[in-house]
């Protein structure tokens, strides 16, 4: 399980763009890595299951939609792994929203190809 994440500063949005205050009251914009770590950070904190990757990233009206792929039943061989696939809501100041699983599927099973 991951350790909560440490602040440095509140969140505020200008424009509709990600923002982060930090400790000199400068605003920085979140770019689409930051977003996605911490759509996939919070996740873990919440359901207990780290990440396995990033397969999606869009924005949305309302902030942005992340695909996190987690691994919730680890098998030997790994190809047998059961592994999920969640898509996150986070706002523009990265905060998650919303979550739900769409489907869980074989690590070996070959999806649109």
């Amino acid at each position: 399980m991951t350790q909560p994440r440490k602040r440095t500063g509140s969140s505020t949005s200008s424009g509709g763009r990600a923002t982060r205050s930090r400790s000199d009251g400068a605003s920085r914009r979140l770019s689409p890595v930051q977003i996605a770590r911490g759509a996939a950070e919070q996740l873990a904190e919440i359901t207990g299951v780290e990440a396995d990757s990033i397969s999606g990233l869009e924005r949305s009206d309302s902030g942005w939609l992340v695909q996190v792929e987690v691994v919730e039943v680890h098998r030997i061989p790994d190809s047998t792994s059961v592994l999920a696939s969640y898509q996150v809501v986070v706002d523009d100041n990265g905060e998650l929203q919303s979550y739900h699983r769409e489907h869980r599927y074989y690590r070996n099973q070959a999806g649109d190809v």
